[in-house]
């Protein structure tokens, strides 16, 4: 018989809006749940979709939060950590699981270490591209160190800490340290893609990485939402942010539309919120096929994937990319510009990936648009992407992380 387990996740973007970490970890905590174990959920105070708000086997603690400007999400102010500390300790959870470094990453991190429980962390994040979008984390990064550092009340990194090499992260070299010593303290890392599990050895040679992608299932598909043209629709789904490329998207399209001046661009997500991406959009609508029909329940996007005829992912910031898969189900073939995110990519067969700028981005998606009337190569194309996107699915990712706690639970070893 195995385990009933009680896991901690310590999570730090978990809303106010919705977006893939937080889906992920909310997929887990239902796994979980549906499988009669238990969660704790250790979060920053902050609105947003909650499904298992309420449910007898789970205990939600909100952190104390502030708006740092221009992030796109709330963050822990550090206040209450020691009650909270001791609040987990009553909770005796089985494993620790932490999502990414943060102020609650970090306190995951310290809880770990200070109640001897096991520890899993999840690396999600690139932070070397992230801060390069928001150079304000740099410092809040460094506000992470020194809660670290409050909290473990000693010396925490070593003589060979502060050599590291210097990363686009700045050149705190206790910021690398404690990157290094999440990774090493782990029991078990896991990473989204291979992608991420690089950037994790980098940081940390020694740590014990796995790659276990986040499961996606296809969506449900109904009738249009929206009218649409006559011409080829290029479609991007996700969230709208500096990090997510859609100036390339842009620039790419109207190199596009000259070619093919009834082809299409619809961009699903809040393209509202940023000032010069709403400026760009409604300036690049104004003169082309532009569909901005804005942020929609995840439930409701298969219906919008249904109409599209490619799938174009500009950020070369993502470590997996949930929509991918999302798109990929619905047997779209896709343009990227990230060559290192390619789960569901075969180059050639179900899509292409340009990565040199709006030129080649816009070569890519007309070479594909060139290939949409073949019906051979359009069938082939769908069943590669299916292919290639089933392989990971919501009970797989399932199964496979609660063996991880399992094995975790039972020994170390």
């Amino acid at each position: 018989m195995t385990q009933r387990l009680k896991v901690a996740h310590f999570v730090d973007n978990y809303g106010p809006g919705s977006n893939g970490l937080m889906f992920a970890v909310q997929q887990l905590e239902g796994d979980l749940l549906a499988r009669g174990h238990q969660v704790v959920v250790v979060a920053p105070a902050a609105k947003g979709p909650n499904p298992h708000q309420g449910h007898p086997e789970r205990t939600e603690i909100r952190m104390p939060s502030v708006w740092v400007p221009r992030m796109p999400t709330r963050v822990a102010s550090g206040r209450h950590f020691k009650r909270t500390i001791k609040r987990v300790a009553k909770l005796e959870p089985n494993v620790i699981h932490v999502h990414g470094l943060g102020p609650l990453g970090v306190l995951g991190l310290w809880v770990a270490l200070r109640l001897d429980i096991p520890l899993l962390v999840t690396w999600h994040t690139d932070f070397d591209a992230y801060a390069r979008h928001y150079p304000r984390t740099i410092p809040f990064l460094k506000g992470v160190v020194e809660i670290f550092a409050r909290l473990n009340r000693s010396e925490i990194f070593d003589a060979e800490s502060r050599k590291t090499d210097r990363l686009e992260l700045g050149e705190n070299s206790s910021l690398l340290g404690l990157m290094r010593r999440m990774l090493t303290e782990a029991d078990l890392v896991t990473a989204p893609s291979p992608k991420t599990v690089k950037r994790a050895l980098m940081l940390a040679p020694d740590a014990k990485v796995l790659c276990v992608p986040n499961g996606v299932d296809p969506l449900p598909v109904s009738e249009p939402p929206i009218e649409r043209g006559h011409g080829p629709l290029i479609m991007y789904a996700g969230r709208i942010a500096p990090e997510k490329g859609l100036t390339l998207l842009c620039d790419a399209f109207e190199l596009v539309a000259e070619a093919i001046p009834d082809a299409q661009l619809m961009i699903v997500g809040d393209w509202t919120r940023y000032k010069k991406i709403r400026k760009r959009l409604e300036e690049l609508r104004a003169g082309h096929n532009v569909l901005l029909p804005g942020e929609q329940p995840r439930e409701s996007l298969g219906a919008f994937y249904g109409m599209a005829d490619i799938f174009a992912f500009p950020s070369t910031t993502d470590t997996q990319a949930l929509v991918l898969h999302e798109a990929a189900l619905a047997g779209l073939p896709i343009v990227t510009a990230d060559p290192e995110l390619d789960l569901v990519i075969d180059p050639g067969v179900n899509g292409l990936i340009a990565n040199d700028g709006p030129v080649a981005f816009a070569a890519a998606l007309l070479r594909v648009i060139n290939q949409l009337d073949d019906d051979t190569w359009r069938t082939r194309a769908a069943a590669r992407s299916i292919e290639l996107a089933s392989q990971w699915s919501v009970e797989s990712q399932a199964e496979e992380i609660i063996r991880l706690y399992q094995g975790l639970a039972a020994g170390r070893e």
